[in-house]
């Protein structure tokens, strides 16, 4: 399901520049970003996908998977490729290192009989020894010469090919053919750690060898497969990517005869669901608590359905209603009637939906990307590494997972790493580098950062007697005491109507308040607003709120001329620096789907008032949200997601690199969407990715880690919720976690009719 934020196809180029003097940040508490010895972090929640071995997995049928939309490509190393690009192309390409349940990279037996570094010094060598029996959809065997090709596509050294990322290639010095072809030998020109990264997914030479042939070939079509599946057709116009069982495949032969992928979007899915058209389906909190109420709906016993039309129907009502259909009044008879026969469409439309998405279950996990607040550095109040810290300082993170995942019923701690996540070899909570939730010490940064309470008031020099300026101001007093009795005049005929207008305004408060957070939601989807908070005026609010009495002065006292007027509580409250307020423009998605976004955006808007920063909430459509505000900067704050990944030294490094000014004065951000970063954090990547001992590497990354939480730029918040409707009969699939599906092993269990099974209403 399409998340707003960061798409996985994302380009993650890597930069070849010389680094400028080490940065550390002299902060005290980095001192216990050192290795430790503790073991591995336990996941936080297992994989759920009803696992069941093959020999209970009926062979043959077809299953229907929702996807958002048909894939732009199927190169996967382009820079529009997608999630949907990344699901397809894994049943049907070769994946050398899969991710286990932990999210390490395992080798794959179907394609390797081995992978190792056979030598390190004077440089790194990688050994690959192939599958004997993997071979390509026509029939000739995987080998040297579809590593070369792609090598020298992915190398950057040849413009022609539109690659999105060259990370890891552009090390490699030569690949040559072993004993034969089914050995490959990889020479680097540098030590890479994360090798294993490599030729995943693995592209036949006809597809790599040339650049017309990557750049547009394999947009399409892939003509040349080596998975448990082939492709059929790829059907925009019908919105489905359609495969069948690969009659070449040397492994376990695939339990379904076809797998489909279907265009659905995420707010069509609960109608996708009920009609039957699809079997498996990411899916948000309200359409899992859908399928979850279904579960409990009882209807058709004589008595009223468990929820739904007629459910709030009593006995009493029901007689009622019987007695004016069969009663003498023959215009209310009438009337009841059509009101009875409604009410039974109603509820028999409801109860087939019902019916339906009670085939379903939900199938629930943590996704492997995690949300956070970042906090755009480049200018500005944030640029200021004392007032990033001092926010996040004040956000209460158990708080805002609470908020996510505990109606789902899932563990909400909050992660401790932007580099990996629970589970993970490189997992290790860094967090303690920034501090825990602390309003004094947060105060304290802001007041050190010249930020204090009363700071958003403007103060004006003293005046000698007689000057201009006390003129004026004696002057604008006399307008104002002027314009004050003309009111007062009037203020009796107004009182009433006035009185009247606050009357209808608290009823139709109160009345938006009943409706719920529903329809607020709802309008904040179709169109966008801005909200300021702590951008109250005198006299915008009702009666005892505003300029208090205290700010007034004793009644009757009069200030010095020249004294300027009080501000009101509400400016005084804010903090501030020479007289302008500290106000934070927080951009947020409008859509439907990004409900949770919004839900934490208000919590995080609280938590800064309180302690006196403004915050304007700008809600923007989900389409613009990251390439016209994340993307180019347009924002203060935003909330946004990263996938999680098995290789953090290849990958966080674009992500959490420090910017660099382009020949234009602009900066060139690589993916550092927050624009904070150091030369230190750089070269703790740069030894981390050169470093072959994989415990040293991981200390190193644990370290680079520390210092991105002590920067401030982006705060790690909570794992994302993974909520699938799976058909209850399916085994081995739903909420995968950090594991990849394996294809062949995904089916039904127990006896299932050949042909689809996404179509219940046949």
């Amino acid at each position: 399901m399409a998340h707003v934020g960061v798409p996985r196809g994302t380009a993650r180029k890597r930069r070849s520049v010389a680094l400028l003097a080490t940065g550390v940040l002299t902060l005290p508490v980095l001192a216990g970003c050192t290795s430790d010895s503790e073991g591995p972090t336990p996941v936080a929640v297992p994989q759920d996908i009803a696992p069941a071995s093959r020999d209970r997995v009926a062979d043959g049928s077809t299953l229907t998977w929702a996807i958002d939309a048909v894939p732009a490509t199927l190169n996967a190393y382009q820079a529009d490729a997608d999630s949907a690009t990344t699901r397809i192309t894994g049943a049907l390409l070769p994946s050398l290192f899969p991710l286990d349940a932990r999210g390490e990279p395992k080798l794959n037996p179907d394609y390797l009989e081995s992978a190792k570094v056979i030598e390190q010094e004077p440089k790194q060598v990688v050994l690959y020894k192939l599958n004997q029996q993997a071979v390509w959809s026509d029939g000739r065997e995987i080998g040297a010469p579809d590593f070369v090709a792609q090598w020298r596509a992915l190398s950057g050294k040849d413009s022609a090919f539109w690659t999105a990322r060259n990370a890891g290639y552009e090390r490699i010095e030569k690949i040559e053919r072993g004993k034969d072809d089914l050995q490959v030998r990889v020479t680097f020109s540098k030590p890479y750690a994360d090798w294993r990264s490599l030729f995943s997914p693995l592209y036949p030479k006809e597809v790599t060898g040339s650049p017309g042939t990557f750049n547009d070939g394999a947009r399409a079509t892939l003509k040349n497969t080596a998975g448990p599946f082939r492709l059929r057709s790829v059907n925009k116009d019908k919105g489905t990517v359609v495969l069948d069982r690969n009659p070449r495949w040397w492994g376990n032969e695939a339990k379904l005869e076809s797998l489909v992928f279907r265009a659905v979007e995420p707010k069509d899915r609960t109608d996708a669901l009920t009609a039957g058209t699809v079997d498996v389906a990411d899916i948000d909190a309200t359409t899992a608590n859908g399928i979850a109420l279904a579960a409990r709906y009882r209807g058709g016993n004589g008595g009223p359905p468990a929820h739904g039309p007629g459910a709030d129907i009593t006995p009493a009502a029901a007689l009622r209603s019987w007695a004016l259909a069969h009663g003498s009044d023959e215009e209310a008879a009438e009337a009841a009637q059509l009101a009875r026969e409604k009410n039974r469409e109603a509820v028999a439309v409801y109860a087939a939906e019902q019916k339906s998405l009670q085939g379903f279950v939900v199938r629930k996990s943590l996704e492997p990307a995690y949300t956070q607040l970042a906090m755009n550095g480049e200018s500005g109040a944030l640029s200021d590494d004392r007032v990033r810290r001092a926010i996040a300082r004040t956000l209460d993170r158990q708080e805002l997972a609470d908020a996510v995942l505990k109606p789902l019923g899932l563990p909400a701690k909050p992660p401790g790493s932007h580099l990996a996540l629970a589970g993970q070899p490189a997992y290790k909570d860094g967090s303690g580098a920034l501090g825990d939730q602390d309003t004094k010490e947060a105060q304290a940064l802001l007041a050190d950062a010249g930020w204090t309470v009363g700071g958003a008031v403007r103060r004006t020099e003293d005046t000698k007697a007689g000057s201009e300026a006390e003129k004026k101001a004696s002057g604008e007093a006399t307008d104002k005491a002027s314009a004050k009795a003309t009111d007062k005049a009037s203020g009796k005929a107004t009182d009433k109507a006035s009185a009247k207008a606050t009357d209808k305004a608290s009823e139709k408060a109160a009345e938006k308040e009943e409706k719920g957070e529903k329809e607020e939601d709802d309008k904040a989807s179709r169109e966008e607003g801005t909200y300021i908070v702590g951008d109250d005026k005198p006299g915008d609010g009702p009666a005892g709120t505003g300029v208090t009495a205290q700010d007034k002065g004793p009644a009757g006292a009069y200030a010095p001329a020249g004294t300027p007027a009080p501000a009101p509580a509400s400016v005084k409250a804010r903090i501030g620096k020479g007289g302008k307020p500290l106000t934070l423009r927080f951009v947020l998605p409008s859509g439907p789907g990004s409900q949770p976004l919004r839900t934490v955006g208000q919590k995080i808007v609280e938590m800064l008032d309180a302690i006196g920063i403004s915050t304007q909430i700008t809600k923007v459509d989900d389409e613009s949200y990251f390439k016209d505000h994340i993307a180019s900067g347009d924002y203060d704050m935003a909330l946004y997601s990263w996938p999680a990944t098995a290789y953090p030294a290849t990958d966080g490094r674009p992500i959490f690199s420090k910017p660099e000014p382009a020949t234009d004065g602009s900066l060139l951000v690589e993916q550092n969407y927050t624009r904070v970063g150091s030369d230190h954090i750089d070269q703790l990547f740069d030894r981390a990715v050169s470093e072959l001992d994989a415990n040293a590497s991981r200390d190193l990354l644990k370290q680079a880690d520390a210092r991105i939480w002590a920067a401030a730029g982006s705060i790690p918040l909570y794992q994302r919720p993974q909520l699938v409707a799976v058909d209850k009969k399916l085994a081995n699939i739903g909420a995968f976690g950090f594991a990849a599906p394996r294809y062949e092993d995904i089916g039904f269990t127990g006896r299932q009719a050949a042909g689809s099974p996404a179509n219940r209403k046949k």
